[in-house]
């Protein structure tokens, strides 16, 4: 097997990921780190609480909250996460689930928040028996949106997302969280891709906030929930209801310990200009083929690198963006990249996760393709 290769053993498709941590693709790559520690915690046993207990010190110390658990993934988290700020810790409550009697049951969600990253946002926050109930429109919302939604009496949390997927113009996050908060309502935070940012969703005043370890963290599939002691305690008594289906393996935390721990020891300065220098050659050298526009796209949340965008004229090259973007997938190995939502809005390019062989051959293909 070893020799043989997985591609090879099982008949997969050899793929370049340019399109970032995207779960059909199988999200990211781990560290050789990450994969030694998973390896071996695979061979042992281990008592659960005690590796929970592990990292919610890990992530405590890497992100300043509070306290901090894992669950199966960050889909998951935002479902547990409501469940935690309608049942807290009560026990019967936490059985009761998905029978919301007696309980604050309706979730505050910007209209724009309302996410789909495979499944949408909004049934995860059903999958916990809770009523989504949306403020503002497609354009955005206001504070006066929140406070509007936050006036029914039966109101468990505010839910916000934090993500180059949401739509239209939003009001500040921190101050949604103030307004929530004079009301006495609790806020989520979901930050899939942002564990660069982790900090910053914190500072907003969420109580819990919801990141990805997957992604650019490179742990196995695992969601991280941190925030204030008691809304996360509230999130681990999930385990014992609906929060069974959608725990954390072993080899989860232990990968999640493992990739936190290299985070730690990244030097970020040295990492953002390796990305920025990426990024930026392989601008120039895609800007080179005829009929490529090409340029570096900063990342819309603020995550620290950028993207490489490349505009095709079809006048001039054989194919527009649409048909680039299908070529590029149909060939072998097949490459995926970010597809505009217009095609004069071309196709970006992730490349944080690729090798620099992995560049060559995207650009390879790029000519073979654009060059009449």
């Amino acid at each position: 097997m070893a020799l043989m290769g997985l591609h090879t053993a099982y008949g997969l498709s050899r793929i370049i990921n340019a399109r970032g941590p995207y779960t059909p693709l199988g999200v990211s790559r781990s560290g050789d780190d990450v994969s030694a520690a998973v390896a071996e915690s695979l061979s042992e046993f281990f008592v659960m609480d005690e590796l929970q207990e592990a990292a919610d010190r890990a992530l405590a110390r890497f992100t300043g909250a509070e306290a901090g658990t894992v669950v199966h993934c960050t889909a998951s988290a935002i479902t547990l996460a409501v469940a935690a700020a309608m049942t807290g810790e009560s026990p019967d409550r936490v059985e009761a689930l998905p029978d919301t009697t007696g309980m604050p049951g309706a979730v505050v969600l910007p209209t724009g928040h309302a996410v789909n990253y495979g499944h949408s946002i909004v049934q995860a926050v059903r999958l916990a028996g809770a009523v989504p109930v949306a403020v503002g429109t497609e354009a955005g919302f206001t504070l006066e949106d929140v406070e509007t939604g936050l006036a029914r009496p039966d109101v468990a949390c505010l839910l916000l997302v934090s993500s180059r997927l949401v739509r239209g113009a939003s009001a500040e996050l921190a101050d949604a969280v103030a307004v929530a908060h004079r009301r006495g309502v609790p806020v989520v935070v979901d930050g899939a891709a942002q564990d660069f940012r982790v900090g910053e969703l914190l500072a907003t005043g969420a109580d819990l906030v919801a990141i990805s370890g997957q992604k650019y963290l490179g742990s196995p599939t695992a969601g991280l929930v941190v925030g204030r002691a008691g809304p996360v305690a509230a999130v681990r008594a999930q385990e014992r209801g609906i929060g069974r289906a959608m725990k954390a393996s072993k080899e989860a935390v232990i990968g999640v310990l493992a990739a936190l721990e290299a985070r730690q020891e990244l030097d970020m300065a040295v990492w953002r200009q390796q990305q920025a220098d990426k990024v930026a050659d392989f601008v120039e050298r895609a800007g080179a083929v005829e009929g490529v526009t090409a340029s570096s796209v900063p990342d819309p949340t603020g995550l620290p690198f950028a993207r490489a965008r490349l505009v095709v004229d079809p006048a001039v090259s054989a194919m527009d963006s649409a048909a680039l973007d299908e070529a590029l997938r149909a060939g072998s190995p097949s490459i995926w990249a970010i597809p505009g939502r217009r095609d004069a809005e071309g196709l970006l390019f992730e490349l944080v996760p690729l090798t620099p062989d992995e560049i060559d051959a995207i650009l390879a293909r790029l000519a073979e393709l654009l060059v009449r």
